[in-house]
């Protein structure tokens, strides 16, 4: 079986199932600046997250579920980890080429959501539901 043999609904359940995580979007898009130490992409993507007013997220990304959002990317083939030898050697991460393919194929996505923005915004407030 090729890949034109995949339903489109099918298709896009697997992509969304990659995707699964509230951090999984803002791990990638850290990432794609280049390969980033465990410690220093927590506190880049947690200042990123100030800097725009929590939008996105409620809290900051916690060590434990920053773990679980890397180990299901790396099990998903999005990033690689590189450890540094030794006891207390940096652990570092970066894309794989699929990741970086995900990313471009994401960016659609996130443009049709900034177009209509305030149209989802009003019927995901708690005033809008029926």
């Amino acid at each position: 079986m090729n890949n034109r043999d995949v339903p489109y609904r099918q298709g896009v359940h697997d992509a969304m199932a990659v995707l699964r995580g509230r951090w999984t979007v803002a791990v990638l898009a850290a990432l794609a600046l280049g390969e980033r130490q465990y410690k220093d992409l927590k506190s880049s993507i947690n200042d990123i997250e100030e800097r725009v007013g929590w939008v996105s997220h409620t809290r900051p990304l916690t060590d434990r579920v920053l773990s679980d959002t890397l180990r299901r990317a790396q099990q998903d083939g999005l990033i690689e980890r590189h450890a540094e030898p030794g006891r207390f050697g940096g652990v570092w991460y970066t894309l794989t080429p699929m990741g970086r393919s995900l990313l471009r194929a994401v960016r659609p996505l996130a443009e049709w959501a900034q177009k209509y923005h305030d149209e989802l915004a009003s019927r995901h407030t708690p005033e809008a539901a029926p």
